[in-house]
Parts: structure tokens; C-alpha cells; sequence
């Protein structure tokens, strides 16, 4: 005649194997979730295949909150802040429609430029790490940086002959967030820096770019006006511009390439600026000026 106790220690031992199989094949959720979900199957009269899909699918949402929460974690946010938490309500002149049609990451895809303008304190950095979180979620690599943070890791990088494995791991991301582009001026190689990874990026990777200056001012950052045209056609090229501090309203854009601008920047004012940058076939001009906060 068995002992009693022969049974549960049976199924304590097959609970450690299995346990120990899971840890092997690297599947921890199963490991955690395998007994309850037995229990739950014995309980509801679960097939089989229904109790494997039940630990299949444990197993699936466990790596997806591990890989959102490395990729949020590798995107170094300054600060943990979302679109859910943006206050629409307190800042109507922002297109709350077209912040989360590009939340749903299709600018990512098609290799678009987001630039975000407007004044401190206006919600562009708000919306720009907004942006990146839902990347994130999406599990899309992105990062998040300033730009003079950025141009000071590529000076560095030049002094210890490192430019171009730096340039490659920024290539690497499938969105980079440029915050504060205009508010410190740049020296020439701190520029030229900026414009050889936004001209990298140009129609093969997203970029989002948030600065306190309208166009027509960037020649105080980018004091070489060539190279301050370059960098505005690609930034500019196919890029959704929305502007945080002015009221603005949705209009038909330039097209360059065949392919539309989508902007809402577009009315009688932004034409009125002195300096004039062209874009593909069309003449964008600077945008209506925005008073600066320096």
C-alpha cells in the first residue's frame, strides 16, 4: 500500500522539474504560472490545447512588458511623461487628433520628420517624449536626447577617433527625439555634426525635432547659411509640423517628390518672413515669428 504522503511529494517533484525545464528553455512565466493555470483548467474543463494556449499567451504578455520596459528604459527619457497625460484641454491650439495619429507610430514607418515649435513651456518636450513612449510601446527603439548633449557625445567621439562607430549606433535607433534644437548656438563642427546625423536619417529613419525658434531664425544657431539651408530642406522635407504657442489650423502643404507635406502651419502669416528656405519644388519660408525665450 502507497503512503499518503507519496502523492503530493510526487507532484512536488514534478512541479521542480517542470520548473527547472522552464528556467532551461527560458520561459519564466510558465515556470510561475504553470500550477494555477492547472488548477484554472481542472476547474473550467479546459482542453488541453486551451491550458498551452493559456500558458503560451502568460508567457507572450510577460516578454512584451519586459521588452517595453527595456525599450522605454534604453530611450533615457529625462522623465516618465505620456499622451494620456497631456492636457488637450489646456492647450487647444495643439492638434490632439494628429498627436495621436502619430502616436500610432505610421510616421515611424514612412521615415517621417515630427518638428514640434513653439515656446518653453508649451508642451514640446511633453509631446516629444510622449511620442517616444508610445514608440516604445510599440517596441520600436528610440532615444531621447538634447541636441547639444548629442553634439557634445560626437565632439567627444571626434577627439578619440570614435565619429564613426557613434554615428553608427544613432543610426541604429528607429527614432531619435532632438529636444531644444536653437536654444544654445552652435560652433561650425558642433553644426556640422547636427546636420550629418539629421542628413543620415533623412528618409530612412523618424526623427522629432522640438526648438523655440521659427525657421527664419535658425541662422542665429547655424550661422552658416548653407548649411542652415541644408539642414532645414531635410528636416523639413515630408514633415509634420505642428506648433505649440499659436493657434493653428491644418492646410495644404508643399509637395516634394510627389509625396505631401502635412503641416498646420500653413496660413497667411508663415509666408510674411524675410528669409526664404526652399523645399524639393516649393518655397517654404520661415514660420510666423515666435517670440523668443532666452
Amino acid at each position: 500500500m502507497k503512503n499518503q504522503n507519496e502523492a503530493p511529494e510526487h507532484a512536488a517533484l514534478e512541479q521542480a522539474s517542470v520548473r527547472q525545464y522552464c528556467k532551461t528553455v527560458r520561459v519564466p512565466a510558465i515556470g510561475a504560472n504553470f500550477v494555477s493555470l492547472a488548477e484554472q483548467a481542472v476547474k473550467e474543463n479546459q482542453t488541453h490545447i486551451r491550458y498551452l494556449e493559456a500558458l503560451l499567451q502568460v508567457e507572450s504578455e510577460e516578454r512584451d512588458r519586459h521588452a517595453i520596459a527595456n525599450r522605454t528604459r534604453d530611450a533615457q527619457l529625462p522623465r516618465l511623461k505620456t499622451l494620456e497625460e497631456f492636457d488637450f484641454g489646456k492647450a487647444p491650439q495643439i492638434p490632439a487628433a494628429k498627436i495621436r495619429e502619430l502616436a500610432e507610430g505610421g510616421y515611424i514607418e514612412r521615415s517621417e520628420p515630427v518638428v514640434l515649435i513653439g515656446e518653453c513651456g508649451t508642451g514640446k518636450s511633453h509631446l516629444a517624449t510622449g511620442l517616444c513612449v508610445a514608440a516604445c510601446r510599440q517596441k520600436r527603439r528610440a532615444r531621447f536626447t538634447t541636441a547639444a548633449a548629442l553634439v557634445n557625445e560626437l565632439v567627444e567621439a571626434k577627439q578619440n577617433n570614435q565619429v564613426r562607430r557613434v554615428m553608427a549606433r544613432w543610426m541604429k535607433y528607429e527614432l531619435i527625439a532632438l529636444d531644444e534644437v536653437g536654444y544654445v548656438p552652435l560652433a561650425d563642427i558642433g553644426a556640422e555634426f547636427l546636420f550629418q546625423v539629421i542628413s543620415d536619417r533623412a528618409e530612412k529613419a523618424a526623427l522629432i525635432v522640438t526648438t523655440n525658434l521659427p525657421f527664419s531664425e535658425w541662422t542665429s544657431v547655424f550661422p552658416n547659411p548653407r548649411l542652415c539651408k541644408a539642414l532645414l530642406d531635410r528636416i523639413t522635407d515630408r514633415a509634420h509640423i505642428i506648433e505649440t504657442n499659436v493657434k493653428a489650423r491644418a492646410a495644404d502643404a508643399p509637395r516634394h517628390g510627389g509625396k505631401r507635406t502635412v503641416s498646420f502651419l500653413r496660413h497667411e502669416q508663415i509666408y510674411q518672413s524675410d528669409v526664404v528656405f526652399r523645399t524639393g519644388n516649393a518655397a517654404f519660408s520661415g514660420i510666423v515669428p515666435v517670440p523668443s525665450s532666452r
